[in-house]
């Protein structure tokens, strides 16, 4: 189970390279914001699809008002995640920002595991992440060198 979980997070990243290319070269052509809208307008179209024509879904949309409003602003930072990528992937490159991404994520993957928020198991802190995150950062600078 935990290789699966591990593949399917290796399979993320393939992707997120990906549509960061895709979404930085229709970003280029119709512009950030644009973009970004595009990519959401798919997706929405994508999920619409599979939940309701195909019945994909595993959950429950009724319970939509038990969650905490909090646990909505995903919606917000993919608005964000996606802009931010477009933009950043076009003035640097697609490997210095995916690994600048990387280090980002896990930086700050160390402190929501630490206090274990959104009601996710509680990870505690370690001195060997800390040297886990300098190593990427260091990492980052290195592909900014030309």
């Amino acid at each position: 189970m935990i290789l699966l979980a591990l593949f399917l997070a290796f399979a993320a990243g393939i992707a997120m390279a990906f549509q960061g290319s895709l979404n930085t070269g229709l970003g280029k052509i119709i512009g950030l914001l644009e973009a970004t809208f595009i990519v959401h307008l798919v997706g929405l179209a994508i999920l619409t699809t599979l939940l309701f024509l195909f019945r994909l879904g595993q959950g429950n949309l009724s319970k939509c008002g038990t969650a905490p409003w909090y646990l909505y602003l995903g919606g917000a930072l993919g608005v964000v995640i996606i802009y931010a990528v477009v933009a950043s992937m076009s003035r640097v490159g697609v490997a210095a920002a995916t690994t600048a991404i990387i280090v980002g994520q896990v930086g700050t993957a160390l402190v929501l595991d630490h206090f274990g928020v959104f009601g996710l198991e509680r990870v505690p802190f370690s001195f060997l992440k800390v040297a886990g995150i300098i190593l990427l950062a260091a990492g980052a600078r290195l592909m900014l060198v030309k």
